[in-house]
């Protein structure tokens, strides 16, 4: 394998994803998959399947950012392990499943579902919309489903949960800093579910780019990992220190140009 200068894009990328997966609690799907695509596309890749392959090397690439997000939220003390015992079994088949439903989606639709999903964060972002504590988490088995559901959209879009299971849990009375920690929590098993099932989708297809395991692109996978499991420990310090809610709008313009940009890139 030869150095590629496209590369270096991966590792300022692999940057932004820690800084964000550590003060916001999300796993940077949201970030990585736009960028991602428009880096194959503007390399020459196919685009059959471009976004499936930015799907899955950014669902693997949450892995590691996931758990070193985990680790420094749990040593902070803000990770509610009684709602990640239950909620992690819908969340592990969700997400699974939903990779079989992404890798049957043509590029196109497949990259317009991810836009709105992402248009949708946005301007919940922008417009600090936060639901009222008004209930208690549900049982075991409402847990497995409310993960089922937040695991199959993840994979659909290669996020962490964050965005929805943030919101879920602050409506069931759960301290905000424990929903963050305990979404980082959540996402390693997003992530696990959602590799594993992108590896298997992806095996036989011949149209990948090369150094590719399934729909998983491993220099990109390499590079981004390693400098965003170096971030985000210090995200996660800050997220007490930062103005989060000003982050959180700027994130969710960035992403917002991101996805606009991702499209043109597919369809012209």
């Amino acid at each position: 394998m030869t150095f590629d200068v496209w590369w270096l894009s991966y590792l300022v990328l692999g940057g932004f994803v820690g800084f964000f997966a550590g003060l916001l609690g999300v796993g940077g799907g949201g970030m990585m998959v736009p960028v991602l695509t428009s880096l194959f596309v503007a390399q020459g890749m196919p685009k059959d399947n471009v976004v499936h392959v930015a799907l899955g090397t950014s669902m693997a690439a949450i892995v590691l950012t996931s758990l070193s997000s985990l680790r420094a939220h749990h040593s902070h003390g803000a990770v509610r392990w009684d709602v990640v015992r239950y909620i992690a079994p819908g969340v592990i088949v969700g997400t699974f499943l939903a990779t079989f439903i992404a890798s049957r989606l043509p590029t196109k639709p497949l990259a317009i579902f991810f836009a709105c999903f992402m248009a949708y964060v946005s301007l919940q972002m922008l417009a600090n919309i936060k639901p009222k504590p008004s209930r208690e988490l549900p049982g075991p088995v409402g847990m497995s489903a409310v993960g089922a559901g937040i695991g199959g959209v993840s994979a659909l879009v290669a996020i962490g949960g964050g965005s929805l299971s943030v919101p879920f849990m602050t409506w069931c009375n759960v301290k905000v800093h424990h929903a963050i920690g305990t979404s980082a929590a959540i996402g390693l098993p997003i992530a696990l579910a959602g590799t594993a099932g992108y590896l298997i989708n992806g095996f036989g297809h011949t149209d990948v780019p090369p150094y590719s395991i399934g729909y998983i692109y491993l220099p990109a996978l390499v590079l981004v990992s390693l400098v965003s499991t170096v971030v985000a420990p210090f995200g996660a310090r800050l997220a007490h220190q930062l103005p989060v809610a000003t982050l959180k709008k700027i994130f969710a313009g960035v992403l917002m140009v991101l996805c606009a940009k991702m499209l043109h890139a597919i369809f012209f």
